[in-house]
């Protein structure tokens, strides 16, 4: 089976380009310079023309504070890019993996979220990727949601890499500690995805690693484990503002992984600890 990954230059895709060759299985990355999702002819000649039997679909906009200015980019990206690719999937009979977020929930509470619980994004980025699910789900049977938060890899930018590089410049850095989520390492993410597509075990999931901790915990662990003194100093969501509103509870259940038989992933801390000596290379 050929496999099609998009935003192949993003921090997921690349890792799901690398775990696909890793595994033998041919597979083309792909890029806003290969084709724009949003252009449903562009999209559908280019599909068409490499014909594979699975798309994973890597690609976002996910800005999510500019996409509170830009609304009709963002959806024009995350959701109607999202129903184009879905719609040549269905016509050339082939699977579909949609990378949704944990931003298409209200974020209140203190319990994970499971994957059938009500959904209400409090933000133009979190609305937007819902819509995308619910285009995949209008167009296709075959298909993949795979819900993911806090998102770390190589190939980007991102949390740790920004703690790191403060870490070295400051003494103290403020750190929000009333958003609680779970950290996600696209290379532990990537092989769990292949194992998906190679199934017919469609439907919803959360994939996350495993345990949670604040933002401010993720960054105390972060310079603990990269041996730096940087103290960091917890604040509330109010003391540190920003244009989109951040959901203050990202805790996302794992049982639909478990039901289908797919290995949960590691913990995050142990994540975090590989992923340092990835970057490191």
């Amino acid at each position: 089976m050929k496999v099609l990954v998009t935003g192949v230059k993003g921090q997921l895709g690349y890792d799901v380009v690398k775990e696909l060759e890793k595994r033998k299985i041919e597979c083309l990355g792909v890029d806003i310079d290969d084709f724009d999702i949003t252009d449903e002819t562009a999209v559908t000649a280019f599909i068409k023309n490499y014909n594979p039997g699975a798309v994973i679909h890597c690609s976002a906009y996910t800005a999510v504070d500019k996409a509170e200015d830009n609304p009709e980019l963002c959806r024009k990206v995350n959701a109607e890019g999202s129903r184009n690719i879905a719609r040549v999937c269905r016509e050339i009979n082939a699977k579909m993996i949609y990378i949704s977020t944990d931003y298409v929930f209200s974020g209140t509470g203190d319990q994970p979220y499971e994957v059938d619980d009500p959904t209400g994004p409090t933000s133009v980025y979190g609305m937007t990727k819902l819509e995308g699910e619910w285009a995949v789900k209008e167009v296709l049977q075959k298909y993949f949601i795979v819900r993911i938060s806090w998102v770390f890899g190589k190939n980007g930018n991102n949390f740790v890499k920004t703690m790191l590089r403060i870490g070295k410049e400051r003494d103290e850095v403020n750190v929000v500690c009333d958003q609680i989520g779970s950290p996600t390492y696209t290379s532990d993410l990537a092989p769990l995805l292949c194992d998906m597509v190679a199934s017919e075990k469609y439907g919803t999931y959360h994939a996350t690693n495993e345990g949670y901790c604040s933002w401010a915990e993720f960054a105390q662990e972060i310079f603990k484990q990269a041996d730096y003194s940087t103290n960091v100093r917890y604040i509330s969501t109010s003391e540190y503002p920003t244009r989109a509103k951040r959901p203050s509870n990202s805790r996302m259940s794992k049982k639909s992984l478990d039901k289908a038989g797919f290995k949960r992933l590691s913990s995050w801390k142990d994540a975090l600890s590989r992923y340092l000596n990835e970057i490191a290379l």
